[in-house]
């Protein structure tokens, strides 16, 4: 039992780590600035932090979420992505044991929480996201060659559905970055989860956006891309489960 904690600890570790990684894309994709290069500083004054100022989480509380130097406030974005990602880590691995899948998942998990917070912000989905994920994918096809067909037909399952409706509406209604990415997802998620994941996506979409029109004043204009990713999420955590309980229900 012991050293199943001990594993399990390492995951969120790792998870955390890897957070830290995906705070520093958050803020340099979009700004097209180099992510091995760029030292690490801070925001308000520029002071270039040493390597005991960046331990994910520890860091954060250490500093009381200041600088060190100006004492200017760090964005609590920094802890909040480290942990959560190292929730995920540990939620994936809980679900699907030491696994390929895990591991394909947990790096799915970390590429879909941070094109969320850039699209978010940006309404853009860098396309390195969805490459990178239709990559995972196609690790996944080549892992589970016998159920080809699924990962094959989750490519174009929702993606020809969106790009219909994007080529329709001249980008209006969808954005193209949300057409790659269900096209990447459904290469590794396979059509039936991929399609669940679309249906999650816009009903939790349709339910928050309305909510955040009503409660925040929040423009017309929604970013899908936060909504699928948790669509996504949904479905690769619970959606096999749900399609065996629609199908029970139905009386398949």
């Amino acid at each position: 039992m012991l050293p199943e904690i001990l594993l399990y600890i390492i995951v969120f570790l790792y998870g955390i780590v890897i957070g830290s990684f995906l705070n520093v894309l958050i803020y340099r994709v979009p700004k097209k600035e180099n992510i091995a290069m760029t030292r690490s500083h801070c925001m308000s004054c520029g002071y270039q932090l040493r390597w005991y100022d960046l331990i994910p989480l520890f860091s954060f509380m250490a500093l009381g979420g200041k600088c060190r130097k100006c004492k200017a406030n760090i964005s609590v974005q920094y802890p909040l992505i480290e942990g959560l990602n190292g929730v995920l880590y540990l939620a994936v691995v809980l679900k699907y044991g030491w696994s390929v899948e895990s591991v394909l998942y947990c790096l799915l998990f970390s590429a879909l929480l941070t094109l969320s917070v850039i699209d978010f912000r940006t309404y853009e989905i860098p396309i390195g996201f969805n490459l990178f994920i239709l990559a995972l994918g196609l690790i996944r096809l080549v892992t589970d060659l016998s159920n080809w067909l699924e990962y094959a037909i989750g490519l174009i399952a929702v993606s020809l559905f969106l790009y219909v409706i994007y080529r329709v509406s001249g980008g209006v209604a969808i954005g193209g970055g949300d057409v790659r990415l269900m096209a990447a997802t459904g290469l590794l998620l396979g059509w039936r989860l991929n399609i669940l994941a679309f249906v999650f996506g816009c009903i939790l979409g349709s339910v928050i956006h309305v909510l955040r029109m009503r409660l925040t004043k929040a423009d017309r204009v929604l970013a899908m891309g936060p909504y699928l990713a948790l669509g996504t999420a949904i479905a690769v955590m619970w959606g096999n489960e749900f399609l065996s309980w629609y199908l029970r229900v139905m009386g398949f």
